[in-house]
């Protein structure tokens, strides 16, 4: 077995040393749940990767995530912003709701059209702390109870089960819903928007002004936090959809079949490598390993 790993990491080894050349930026990739237990980790890879003489001024991370808390989204962005000029996501399949938070903070998103983000519903520790819950779909039973109280079509069993709701814990969704809606909007503007100074489709080549952006940021923020239209919060949304509903911009590798195939080897191997390990939380580069 450490014989057939030795070859998927030469093969890993070899697709990153690729992709460094292809994409001009020191790569990262990044396949675990986005929780607080992450960060000493990442930022001791990100640390290591800025410190080696041959730094790249732009990092490309390989993300890969089922979601997580927004809170530690912020700090990781904090962490990575202060070593590189430039940051970019590869998305080889699917980030999920934090982790769509998370690629709002880049200054590009690479997918193809087999790649997928997802509602930025925010996912916050149920009352154990043991697990993550959709905060967003908490919120709508509890307003879809009160709308029913309002109507008085509520049931005795719904009664009893809204009374049993911890008023401090709805006010910590309320408040993570909104952060990261906050986050979004602010990351779009100052990363992802700097380059989009003048208008391509309304009143061609006028400037584009802050307030603008600001209006963009805003209204795709308010799509992808739209509970009710996406209909479930592992919904997964597409980079066509991302580009006509939503009206961002994402460059696609699939337009590249070489920087493709080195993405899909890259992700590959390292994901079945993970797989067949029961590795959940994974970050990686070759020059530290």
């Amino acid at each position: 077995m450490a014989v057939y790993d030795d070859i998927i990491f030469k093969v890993v080894r070899d697709a990153e040393a690729d992709l460094e050349q292809r994409l001009d930026a020191d790569i990262m990739y990044f396949n675990s749940e986005i929780r607080m237990n992450i960060f000493p980790w990442f930022r001791e890879v990100i640390e290591k990767l800025a410190r080696r003489p041959e730094k790249k001024s732009a990092i490309a991370i390989f993300l890969t995530t089922p979601g997580g808390q927004a809170e530690v989204v912020e700090k990781l962005v904090e962490v990575v912003r202060a070593h590189f000029d430039l940051v970019n996501f590869v998305v080889p399949v699917a980030a999920m709701s934090a982790g769509t938070i998370f690629c709002m903070s880049g200054d590009k998103i690479f997918m193809d059209y087999s790649s997928s983000l997802g509602p930025i519903d925010p996912q916050v520790p149920d009352r154990e702390g043991k697990y993550l819950i959709p905060a967003l779909g908490h919120l709508d039973k509890v307003k879809e109870i009160i709308e029913k109280s309002r109507n008085n079509t509520i049931t005795p069993v719904e009664f009893q089960w809204l009374l049993n709701q911890d008023l401090a814990m709805l006010r910590f969704y309320e408040q993570a819903r909104d952060l990261s809606i906050a986050l979004l909007e602010k990351w779009l503007v100052q990363y992802k928007f700097k380059d989009w100074l003048t208008h391509r489709t309304s009143s061609p080549g006028t400037a584009v002004t802050l307030e603008e952006k600001r209006t963009r940021a805003n209204e795709i923020a308010k799509l992808l936090s739209n509970n009710a239209h996406r209909h479930s919060h592992g919904r997964m949304i597409g980079m066509n959809t991302l580009r006509k509903t939503c009206k961002l911009e994402i460059d696609d590798f699939g337009g590249d079949p070489d920087l493709q195939k080195a993405v899909r080897t890259y992700n590959d191997a390292l994901s079945e490598y993970l797989a067949r390990a029961q590795i959940r939380n994974f970050l990686y580069n070759r020059h530290l390993n």
